[in-house]
């Protein structure tokens, strides 16, 4: 049986590993993907990880995330990110839902496990010495720039999905991306035009850090959409994974910094899908695509496909879990603290690997 832990590395960053192992001071950008349940498995991983060994080095750090990655990336930006992953999990695991709930219900689920992760601690991630969050939100345009009717979402969003599998540049006809972010970290790397979608940026503040936090994870339908974010431009914002469910992006600009300019990912995926509207076109893959290039300063660690068979029903907790277990919710919750304890392999495997490098371990991307 493989190790619990997959490593994939880029030309440039297989290159430094070889060179110098992994150092946490080479580290300068650490992305979040959308996704739910999945980014559960990372507890333990992202405990280590911010609670101690990035600490040991410290340095300004890019944090950017979608949906529950910007959410963890949130917690990482806390005075005690250990704490802030526990109450996150926790709080995420045991949300319960009636059989069909409405959107209202689940918009105010997840505000609660929101304020209960950061709430009262936004100063503490505004301020952090070393991180820089970047909170990535979706803003509609056409029929959901300002929809007031159901009938105008439905068909948005129908329009965009269609367009969509004609080409993912399409889909910037229906969808912007905006970027709330920290305003020490200038972002150059994301200002230049990378792709088909426009970007607008906004500064990260105390009275939109949540506001901003919401909107990245809000599913259309779902969830009511984030009408308003201070400070950002008037429109309509859903689930920032639409656009960036992995978070495609160029971090290759970033490559030749003297201070490393290495990406770290913790993923629960060994691919980078670009948008959550791709995940059913295996062509749409980041590390085939043209834009492959922006990976090549990429360590990309997600479980392996043994891990993964030993946890239950054979996968990550995902959002079909709902579903499965229905109003069993206890079921569903001890199994989601199961997988989120067994997390602890990984975290484990990356200490090792860090201690001593195998470079047999690497995969390229």
């Amino acid at each position: 049986m493989n190790g619990p832990l997959s490593i994939h590395a880029g030309p440039k960053a297989l290159a430094h590993l070889r060179a110098n192992g992994l150092r946490a001071q080479d580290i300068a950008i650490i992305p979040g993907a959308a996704g739910g349940p999945k980014g559960l498995i990372l507890q333990k991983l992202d405990q280590w990880m911010f609670g101690s060994w990035l600490p040991s080095a410290p340095r300004e750090r890019t944090l950017i995330g979608a949906s529950i990655g910007a959410w963890r990336m949130a917690a990482a930006c806390l005075a005690d990110p250990v704490s802030g992953f526990l109450r996150l999990g926790d709080l995420y695991c045991e949300q319960t839902y009636p059989r069909r709930p409405s959107a209202r219900y689940v918009t105010d689920t997840c505000k609660a496990v929101l304020n209960g992760t950061v709430g009262g601690h936004e100063h503490e991630i505004l301020n952090h010495p070393h991180y820089r969050l970047q909170i990535l939100v979706s803003r509609g345009r056409g029929l959901l720039k300002a929809p007031t009717r159901n009938v105008s979402v439905s068909t948005g969003f129908g329009l965009a999905v269609l367009g969509n599998f004609v080409s993912r540049s399409q889909l910037a006809n229906h969808l912007a991306r905006v970027v709330i972010g920290d305003e020490r970290e200038p972002a150059f790397w994301l200002k230049a035009k990378f792709d088909a979608f426009h970007t607008a940026f906004a500064p990260l503040s105390a009275d939109n850090l949540n506001s901003a936090l919401l909107a990245s994870g809000t599913l259309p339908f779902t969830m009511e959409p984030v009408r308003h974010i201070p400070h950002a431009l008037i429109g309509t914002y859903w689930d920032g994974g639409l656009i960036d469910y992995h978070l495609a992006l160029p971090y290759s600009r970033i490559a030749g910094n003297a201070d490393g300019g290495l990406v770290l990912y913790p993923h629960f995926s060994n691919e980078i899908v670009p948008g959550w509207l791709d995940k059913s076109m295996p062509w749409r893959r980041a590390n085939i695509g043209r834009n492959r290039e922006w990976l090549d300063n990429v360590i990309l660690l997600s479980p392996s496909r043994d891990f993964l068979q030993t946890l239950s029903l054979g996968k990550l907790p995902d959002r079909n879990d709902f579903h499965y277990y229905g109003l069993n919710h206890a079921a569903r919750i001890l199994n989601w603290k199961l997988a989120i304890g067994e997390g602890e392999r990984l975290r484990d495997a990356l200490a090792e690997f860090v201690e001593k490098p195998n470079l047999d371990l690497v995969q390229p991307i």
